[in-house]
């Protein structure tokens, strides 16, 4: 599930800043369940309810809360949320409210390389699995994964998306409009592609495309998938 981490307890800030978060993508996260992180807060007293209302404003549905003293738990059953303890600071980071671009967790930086040619300039490498309620994001160019993308997990690019793996989550390609960018994987399962905001979710995907290797294109205003050979 996508995690939204707070690193701030004023719910005006949080407003600024998650609506510029998801300006990037505006269809990508609409009707997405979300957990809290206030594990970077000392706030006793959260105003969760309005937090939760600035969620609920852009289209997140929050569902529990993770971390926070005794009066946030308590906080969060009342308003009918679930509660989780807190979890490692070396975990991922997905989905940042705060800081939008420092989504990534350490490994993440450590994975990025000089692009190869082909990619565009400004690109990302990223080697590894991209695990559930993770997200990478190359900002400026192509994003290549040299692994699968697990369900529940998201990249994106202002370029195209390349995945030499498995594609079980959810794609985005020319995340700033570009309609030039695309998607290619080794074998589809996402459950959400998109080309310069153009949306095909799973079910939408002709089913003898499923498992094989393809390429996303625009066409139009509508998005094309073919097979690769």
């Amino acid at each position: 599930m996508t995690v939204m981490e707070l690193t701030s307890a004023d719910p005006e800030r949080i407003r600024d800043q998650l609506a510029g978060k998801l300006s990037q993508s505006p269809a990508f996260f609409q009707h997405t369940p979300v957990v809290l992180s206030v594990e970077k807060l000392d706030e006793p007293h959260l105003a969760l309810e309005r937090i939760c209302a600035v969620c609920r404003a852009h289209k997140l549905l929050p569902v529990a809360v993770r971390g926070g003293p005794e009066p946030v738990k308590q906080s969060a059953w009342a308003l009918g949320l679930g509660w989780f303890p807190p979890q490692e600071a070396a975990r991922p980071r997905p989905l940042e409210s705060v800081a939008p671009g420092e989504a990534e967790s350490a490994a993440d930086a450590a994975a990025e390389i000089e692009a190869p040619p082909g990619v565009s300039s400004g690109g990302r490498i990223y080697r590894g699995t991209v695990r559930s309620g993770q997200q990478v994001t190359s900002p400026e160019g192509d994003l290549v994964v040299v692994g699968s993308v697990n369900a529940g997990a998201e990249v994106l690019a202002a370029g195209s998306v390349h995945v030499y793996g498995a594609l079980r989550g959810r794609a985005l390609a020319g995340i700033h409009g570009d309609p030039l960018a695309g998607i290619f994987c080794r074998e589809l399962h996402a459950e959400l592609l998109s080309v310069a905001g153009n949306y095909k979710r799973l079910e939408d995907i002709d089913p003898c495309l499923l498992g094989t290797t393809v390429q996303v294109r625009l066409e139009g205003d509508q998005l094309g998938i073919t097979p690769l050979a």
